[in-house]
Order: structure tokens, then C-alpha cells, then sequence
């Protein structure tokens, strides 16, 4: 029996658009996909979190890391990551990129062997990769039935 992973990083504080926020964007897409697929949910979460809740200050913070190749440590591991034949990885559009916490998550585990799906939240950039899923943030916060339906859609063609 196939079993489905959703994993996420997301963030709160200000977003671009939409203001201050207390559930991330893409914790709330993450929420959708899982509930859609029956899949467990891990979300990456770093051990320092020193990412500022301002915008601008998080997305000069982020692109330092970036530059850096940094590796955030994070918090957590999916002890049984064998047990899942597919694997959903979402997150917030970061410079056209992941955001470095996702690549700490990738680097600890081998996918190899699973399918694997890409979604992240942005505001214009878009940022994911062949059949992965990007959607607006501002859907994410203040449409849940356009969400619905925009996941439903993706899943159908995966």
C-alpha cells in the first residue's frame, strides 16, 4: 500500500501582499495536499530561528543564506521515511529557490527511490520545477475554495 509524505517549511510575520500572518501559506497548502492525498505531515522547522518577521528584513536574511549555500540545522526526523512512496516538499519561493532549511531536509535523506513533488507559495516569482505546483500566497491566506480547487486540478494531471 502506497503511503504519501507532505513535507513543508513555512513562515509567519509579515508576507508580501497579505501583511502579518499566524499561519504560513505554505503550511496551509501544505494542510490541503495532505488532507487530499492521506498523507503525513512533517514540517521542516529550524533549530535557530533567526529569520527576522519583517519582510524586508527576512528576504535580505534569506538571500544571505543563499549566497552562502547555508545548511540550517533543523529540528526533527522522519524516522520512517522508508515507509513512503511519494513524497510532497512545499515552500515558500526564496529568491527564485528553496529556502536553505529545504536543502537540509533534502540532504538528510535519499529520495531517490520515491516520487517526488514540489509546491511553493510566492507572489509573482512562481519558482518550481516540472510538475510541481506554485500558488499565489495571497490565495493560500484569504481563498481556501480557490485553493481547494487549484490542488484538486494539479493532483488530477500528477
Amino acid at each position: 500500500m502506497s503511503k504519501t509524505l507532505v513535507v513543508y517549511f513555512s513562515r509567519t510575520g509579515e508576507q508580501y501582499s497579505v501583511g502579518e500572518i499566524t499561519e504560513g501559506n505554505t503550511k496551509k497548502l501544505a494542510e490541503v495536499i495532505a488532507k487530499k492525498t492521506s498523507g503525513d505531515l512533517f514540517e521542516i522547522k529550524v533549530v535557530e530561528d533567526n529569520y527576522p518577521n519583517k519582510y524586508t528584513p527576512l528576504i535580505q536574511f534569506a538571500k544571505k543564506e543563499k549566497q552562502e549555500n547555508a545548511r540550517p540545522a533543523i529540528v526533527g526526523t522522519v524516522r520512517n521515511i522508508d515507509e513512503y512512496d511519494t513524497i510532497f516538499i512545499g515552500y515558500p519561493n526564496w529568491w527564485a529557490d528553496m529556502p536553505m532549511p529545504v536543502y537540509t531536509f533534502l540532504d538528510n535523506y535519499d529520495l531517490s527511490n520515491k516520487t517526488v513533488h514540489h509546491f511553493c507559495t510566492h507572489e509573482g516569482s512562481g519558482g518550481v520545477r516540472h510538475d510541481g505546483f506554485a500558488l499565489y500566497g495571497h490565495i493560500a491566506q484569504n481563498s481556501p475554495f480557490e485553493m481547494e480547487k487549484k490542488v484538486d486540478e494539479w493532483l488530477k494531471r500528477l
